[in-house]
């Protein structure tokens, strides 16, 4: 399995079709954009540089990293010779649904089909195929090149040789992968998106605010990263997509989303990616915090 296809040049997209060509894989990187897949590359590129400025790879390797990588806009095309299709679109499931379809009749019969998905079901996605027992969850962390964890989810009826396959081939690209069962949001995201959920509940009940939560997070409970800067990092759309999926799969209101992430969401407040979530992001932010540097 030496032809990898990944759908979608995004976040996501890019970083495992980075991971896996930088591990010597032949990678079909497939985006309806080309705009999109030039952004991507762009995103390769400059991440393959830090690695380099930090000498953990050569300049040598870098550009056959990016030689192991070629773009497409049409799915029949970028999957012809693919062995693993990793579909890494938008969190929608419509969408998800109508790529595995058109996977599903695209690909050759042997090929395995996974999602990125963070928490739809596989068993869902699945059944719009003749082959569900090769359709299996990839669900990687951003930044995928970084990020250790690869949970693997087995649909209801993926076979027990796709799934050790999948997990094999993980750590064949230096991740740990952990097999898990397809319930709304897994594991991960079953056990964060509630925190961070919650912490968003203590911010609009007014109990601190937006600094002083993530400060008691990360000197109380030693994480890396608050909760509302890690919301912003994950997009905060990302976040209300992922509980709606857990309110509506368990019907359980502990996963009901707080008005506040709504109403960011509708406001086109979605952290990092649009310059603005609970922390600011824009350019002229930028500038105050350089100027305040040298007051």
């Amino acid at each position: 399995m030496k032809n990898i296809a990944v759908i979608g040049a995004g976040t996501m997209g890019n970083g495992i079709a980075h991971t896996f060509a930088q591990k010597g894989f032949k990678v079909q990187l497939i985006d309806v954009s080309q705009d999109a897949l030039d952004k991507g590359l762009a995103t390769i590129s400059k991440n393959l540089d830090r690695m380099v400025a930090k000498e953990k790879i050569t300049a040598t390797d870098k550009d056959e990293t990016l030689n192991n990588i070629t773009t497409f806009t049409t799915i029949k095309e970028g999957v012809e010779y693919a062995g693993l299709v990793i579909e890494a679109a938008t969190e929608n499931v419509d969408l998800k649904l109508k790529i595995f379809k058109e996977l599903n009749a695209a690909c050759p019969e042997d090929t395995i089909l996974a999602t990125n998905t963070s928490s739809i079901s596989i068993t869902q996605i699945a059944a719009v195929t003749d082959r569900p027992h090769m359709v299996i969850g990839m669900h990687f962390m951003n930044p995928v090149p970084i990020m250790k964890l690869v949970e693997i989810i087995k649909g209801y009826n993926t076979s027990d040789q796709v799934t050790h396959t999948i997990m094999e081939l993980s750590r064949t690209l230096d991740k740990t992968p952990v097999e898990v069962n397809d319930y709304p949001g897994f594991v991960a995201n079953r056990i964060l998106m509630p925190m961070l959920n919650e912490s968003i509940e203590t911010l609009y009940n007014g109990v601190a605010g937006v600094s002083e939560i993530d400060t008691v997070m990360k000197l109380g409970m030693a994480h890396p990263m608050g909760p509302l800067q890690l919301a912003d990092f994950i997009g905060l759309d990302v976040c209300l997509s992922i509980l709606n999926v857990m309110y509506e799969g368990f019907k359980n209101p502990k996963y009901a989303p707080c008005p506040l992430l709504v109403n960011m969401v509708t406001a086109g407040k979605l952290g990092v990616k649009s310059g603005e979530g609970f922390y600011d992001y824009s350019e002229n932010r930028k500038a105050e915090k350089v100027a305040k540097q040298f007051e």
